[in-house]
């Protein structure tokens, strides 16, 4: 089980604009006649890839994004609900669980005295209401606060009674879903009448329960999760719903009648440790595949009323439940042919073309696949039947070739002699093979990297100039770029005076960045910006960093033993380019930061205000932070003595929430991590603005 949530990587504003689009599309399709395409999956894949990049680029943030909506807001209800039916936050592994249950506790005060673990069924929550022991009403959850009605679809659900065994008044909560029979079934039943289908179980509920007005009829099933008295009802049974642990609530639900998963394989449990909801968790996940109905998580809760009311409610969820989702399923196709790319860093990279096939509602044409020896350990051959999954990849994975299925006529994958993009040879020393050019062979996208805003950014430096540069030979890679003389520039095609003096002023500024905007620069393979900044923060200057072996450079957070070799042979490969950076008078130091020291506390020693803090940084910033890119305010953090991360979790220390700030603000609320305003942070680390 994957412990990073998978995203949907979008690249600039017109991914994005296309994603929100595709999310808007998918969700009114979905909540209208169940004819999207995208299932559960694949669709919280996409608005978590639209989040993260609103979360980046906040000044980017359409009104139609479907962050922070329930049901994408495509669905607007007119029937209020009498208690608020709201979503439920994720977590994608055991440590983050752990995490979650460490914030659960923690705003308790004392441990969970029980929890309850059941199935994430992968269907449509609905309100049933019972009066006087009749079933009354069906409502959507709708927007969370309102639903549509659906009595209509009375008497088509399997597992809902239309009479409870009590003649009581209450609301009963649960979910719709297909199951693999009915899905079948209705499948065949939408074929006869107008020969397409349904694009999966959940799209085909959600359409079913809204449709009104089709010639036929398909089946649907309820699994209940929970009961509420009505508003107002102080009868026994009312008191006794709103004390009662959730395991005997569910218990009543299943006595009246209704379908609960008691009688499946995944029933609820309750557990007094979290080793145990993990045990439990693993095991309704490797029931998974056998199931007669599709489940995409599990669900954790604080399995006692005074434990629930206690941890209370963010905005949009509540603190005491979560969902632990599980890793989208596998399917059967053909591996057709195998591409080969180099990039930017002259690595050697295959990509499977697979047979189009659909998996977990979207459809797959391409895969991963990571090197030479990948392909050997797996024995994969073109025209293999092979298994692919996703696994929280914006591309999915080829998992292994199903040998049984061999015809005979499968091929072996032709392995490149040279290199695909420039002809050179390969080297082949280690097992992501590279262009023995290195660099070189991509030397535009290095280029065009390394004068990124969040690198040197080097403004009105664009590609089609950078493109002239190398073809004209007056750069081979970016450090010459400081070079240039105003000559020279001067003699490029659509080159002015005013143009050519604006470059080389910004030429100039990029000069005294920070060791860590150099050092990213240099694309040194298995770092990012965040990784250059701990590097720099940690060595102080370029000469430290090189002279470091991989021992001291193992010292940085977040490099283990085989990330370092790999960045100690990439800065030896990178000599050239450093030396001559150095040359041009390129800034080789890091602002604020002090060469290594034994003394593990030297930070609070300096008294900086962050010391030992991992800080993350969410939504718009305003007052004094408003003018600084999230880099730039990242960069701020560390020269203040935190750490800046990319995610909250139990370890972080503080939550910087702008405006529109989104999940991260619930998840730090319900980890009871410190929140404050970008001008309380500012005020903090006045210094080092």
């Amino acid at each position: 089980m994957t412990e990073t949530p998978p995203v949907t990587a979008l690249a600039d504003d017109t991914a994005y604009a296309e994603a929100v689009q595709l999310a808007v599309d998918s969700s009114a399709a979905y909540y209208a006649d169940g004819t999207s395409t995208l299932d559960d999956d694949a669709y919280d894949r996409l608005v978590r890839g639209i989040q993260a990049y609103e979360e980046e680029h906040p000044e980017s943030v359409l009104p139609s994004s479907p962050t922070g909506k329930v049901a994408g807001g495509a669905v607007v209800g007119d029937v209020p609900h009498t208690v608020p039916m709201l979503s439920l936050d994720n977590v994608f592994g055991a440590e983050q669980l752990a995490d979650w249950a460490a914030g659960v506790e923690r705003r308790l005060g004392r441990p969970v005295t029980v929890w309850s673990v059941e199935p994430k069924l992968d269907g449509l929550a609905i309100s049933a209401r019972y009066r006087h022991g009749r079933l009354a009403q069906l409502v959507t959850r709708g927007d969370g606060t309102a639903g549509e009605d659906v009595s209509h679809a009375i008497g088509t659900v399997v597992g809902l009674p239309e009479r409870l065994a009590d003649a009581v008044t209450v609301e009963l909560r649960g979910e719709v879903m297909m199951t693999t029979s009915q899905f079948e079934e209705a499948c065949a039943k939408r074929q006869a009448h107008d020969g397409t289908t349904f694009a999966n179980p959940r799209s085909a509920a959600a359409g079913t329960l809204r449709a009104q007005d089709r010639p036929y009829v398909c089946e649907l099933t309820f699994f209940g999760y929970g009961a509420l008295p009505a508003p107002g009802d102080e009868s026994d049974l009312a008191v006794r719903l709103r004390e009662l642990p959730h395991s005997e609530v569910m218990e009543w639900v299943a006595a009246q009648g209704v379908q609960t998963t008691a009688a499946t394989p995944v029933a609820g449990i309750v557990a007094e440790a979290l080793d145990q909801v993990q045990s439990r968790v693993e095991e309704i996940a490797a029931a998974r595949p056998a199931l007669p109905f599709g489940i995409d998580g599990i669900v954790i809760k604080c399995d006692l009323a005074s434990d629930q009311a206690a941890a209370g409610f963010s905005s949009r969820a509540p603190r005491w439940a979560v969902a632990y989702k599980l890793p989208a399923t596998e399917k059967i196709t053909k591996l057709l042919d195998v591409t080969w790319n180099t990039g930017r860093t002259g690595v050697i990279a295959p990509r499977a073309v697979l047979e189009p096939v659909e998996l977990d509602g979207s459809i797959v044409t391409y895969a991963t696949l990571h090197n030479v020896a990948d392909i050997t350990r797996r024995g994969l051959m073109l025209g293999d039947s092979v298994t692919v999954y996703k696994a929280g990849d914006v591309i999915p994975r080829v998992e292994a070739p199903v040998v049984h299925l061999r015809t005979g006529e499968e091929r072996p994958i032709p392995i490149p002699e040279v290199c695909p993009t420039c002809g050179d040879a390969i080297d082949r020393s280690q097992e992501r093979w590279r262009c023995v050019r290195g660099r070189e062979c991509q030397a535009i996208v290095s280029i065009i990297y390394a004068v990124g805003r969040d690198t040197l950014d080097i403004e009105g430096l664009a590609e089609n100039r950078i493109r002239q540069m190398l073809a004209t030979g007056l750069i081979a890679d970016f450090a010459d770029l400081f070079f240039l003389t105003r000559e020279q520039l001067l003699g490029l095609e659509r080159m002015g005076q005013t143009s050519t003096d604006n470059l080389l002023a910004a030429i100039s500024q990029a000069k005294t960045r920070p060791l860590s905007r150099v050092f990213a620069a240099l694309g040194v393979r298995g770092t990012g910006r965040s990784m250059s900044r701990r590097i720099a923060r940690h060595f102080a200057t370029m000469d430290a960093v090189r002279a470091a072996d991989a021992e001291a450079i193992q010292q940085v957070e977040g490099i283990g033993p085989e990330k370092a070799p790999v960045v100690v042979e990439e800065l030896a490969e990178l000599a050239p380019l450093i030396d001559k950076l150095v040359r041009a008078g390129v800034n080789m130091t890091e602002p604020g930061a002090t060469p290594p020291t034994d003394d593990p506390k030297a930070a609070e020693a300096e008294g900086l205000p962050l010391a030992s803090m991992s800080v993350v940084v969410t939504g718009t910033m305003t007052g004094p932070l408003a003018a600084l890119t999230r880099n730039e305010v990242n960069e701020l953090i560390e020269r203040a003595g935190g750490k800046s991360s990319s995610s909250v979790s139990a370890k972080t220390s503080m939550l910087v929430a702008g405006e529109k700030a989104g999940s991260k603000r619930a998840k730090a609320e319900t980890l009871g991590v410190r929140i404050v305003s970008p001008e309380e942070f500012a005020e903090q680390v006045s210094a080092f603005l």
